[in-house]
Order: C-alpha cells, then structure tokens, then sequence
C-alpha cells in the first residue's frame, strides 16, 4: 500500500476535547519519516490516535510501537501468549480453566498506566482482536485541558504538590482497599506534570491508583483528590471508543486518563496491548 505524504493525510477528530482518527494507513507497511513525524504531531496535539481496519500481527503491532519509543516492561506478569516483555494479552477468555490474559472483567475505574512506578509507560497501543456486542468501551480524557480549565486558585494549591500512586486493587478493577497492602507496588508523582515534548501541564493524579497527597492529613487529601477526579472526569474532557476488531488505539499516557466500561462476562473479549518506556514524570 502506497503510504500518504504528512499532507495527504485524512483526519477526522473523535470528539471536540480530544482523540484524531488517521484513516488511509497500512501500518504493516512501512512509514516514511516524515509520515510518522506527522503523526507523532498529531498524537501531541490530539493526545489518542485511531486507526481503523489493521490487521496486525504481534510484531507488526511491537514493531510500530518501537517508533515511538523503548518498549516498556510489564510490571505484573501474566499467564499471557506474547513473547515480547512489553505485550500483554487483555482478555477474558480461559484456556484450560486459566486466563489467557489479564484485567478480564468489568468496569474499570479512570487511571494512568503503570503510574505507581518510577518512569510510567510514555504510550500504550491497544489493538482489538474479539470484542464483545456491547460494552466493553474505552473512555479517554484529556488531562491538559483538565488542568487549564482549573480555577487559579486551584492551580496555586496544587502547584508542587506530589501524590502516592499505588497498584493495590488486586485483580478488582473497581475497588481499592482502605489500607495500602505493604507489598503493593507504588511510587510518588507531581500532582501537575509537564509534558517533555510540548511543555504542556497536565493533571497527573486519578481515581483507581492515586492513594493521598504527600505531606497532607488524611481528610483534606481526600478532599482534595476527590475534587480533581470529578473534574478530571468531566464529560467535556472525554471521548468514548466503541471498539470494532481490527482498530489500534495509541494514548499518550502523559496526557491522558482511560477508563473502561462493562460488558458481559458470557462473551469474549480479546485485546492486544503494548507499551513503551516513559521518563519519569517532572
């Protein structure tokens, strides 16, 4: 397939706050450069790229993934089918009584992956294999303008603030336990992060894996953390993504928060997702 220069390129916005779908693309082909420094434009601005219609392999998918960076390493292992360190299965489908995958069911609160490490994942790829007849949906929201849209006040109090991040919902997307396990991994972050390309703010703080604010008593953190997450959630700042087999989604995990909706636990869902290394937020 003949690959379109950086000015053929057809885009169409997902919704007024955020995500571009990049329609006319082949990305078992190769990209030119330029093309994908387009791209990679678009993804700054834009923060969630769509591609429809691909039929990627698992190195197709790693291979396009290393354009725009190291690839990342999981955190959690998996009983998962990939050979790379950077790819897992998500999914609810079990072979042999085990899953093949992981997060499998259900809805999944508002969160940033891999924000309880020291140098979160920078992008995530998430290509659509076997996907449910309803539900199942992946919401995103856009963080830069969540920040911008912030009182000044609220600006002021939250500027140099650092919150906990901690992966302790052990396998329960929806809940988190009132007591931090002490093996949970977990890592400290700028409530406000700016983004390392653009200089962008960005609120950095979400409902799953944000635990309390460092340095504040129990009671205003809360307040404090509640107040954001509804107004990091607000509908203006989100675009939700009915998925079709054979779309690839990339986030800009910098800028971005993602959220899950639910779906039937009698039918299969199957997703494939790649990652690539980040910095550590600043």
């Amino acid at each position: 397939m003949e690959v379109p220069s950086p000015a053929e390129l057809e885009i169409r916005h997902l919704a007024p706050a955020i995500g571009a779908e990049i329609r006319g693309i082949d990305l078992r082909s190769p990209l030119d450069p330029l093309t994908f420094r387009a791209i990679e434009r678009i993804w700054f601005e834009r923060c969630v790229l769509l591609f429809r219609g691909q039929n990627l392999s698992e190195e197709e998918q790693v291979g396009f993934a290393q354009r725009f960076g190291e690839l990342g390493r999981l955190v959690n292992q998996h009983e998962g089918l990939s050979r790379h360190s950077a790819v897992m299965l998500v999914s609810n489908i079990r072979e042999n009584g085990k899953l093949i995958g992981a997060l499998p069911d259900g809805e999944m609160f508002f969160h940033s992956d891999q924000c309880y490490v020291e140098q979160p994942c920078k992008a995530t790829l998430l290509y659509a294999i076997e996907i449910p007849s309803a539900g199942g949906n992946t919401l995103f929201a856009n963080m830069h303008l969540a920040y911008k849209t912030l009182p000044d006040p609220m600006k002021h109090k939250i500027a140099g603030l650092m919150a906990l991040n901690v992966y302790d919902y052990g396998g329960s997307a929806t809940h988190r336990s009132a007591t931090v396990p002490p093996d949970a991994p977990r890592f400290a972050h700028p409530v406000v992060r700016t983004h390392p390309e653009t200089g962008r703010r960005a609120l950095y703080v979400n409902r799953l894996m944000t635990h309390s604010i460092e340095g504040m008593a129990p009671a205003e953190s809360d307040a404090l953390l509640k107040f954001l997450f509804d107004h990091q959630e607000r509908a203006e700042f989100v675009y939700e993504h009915v998925w079709q087999p054979g779309d690839l989604v990339v986030w800009d995990n910098r800028s971005t928060l993602h959220a899950r909706t639910d779906f039937s636990a009698a039918e299969r869902r199957l997703l494939r997702r790649a990652i690539v290394l980040g910095d550590r937020p600043a």
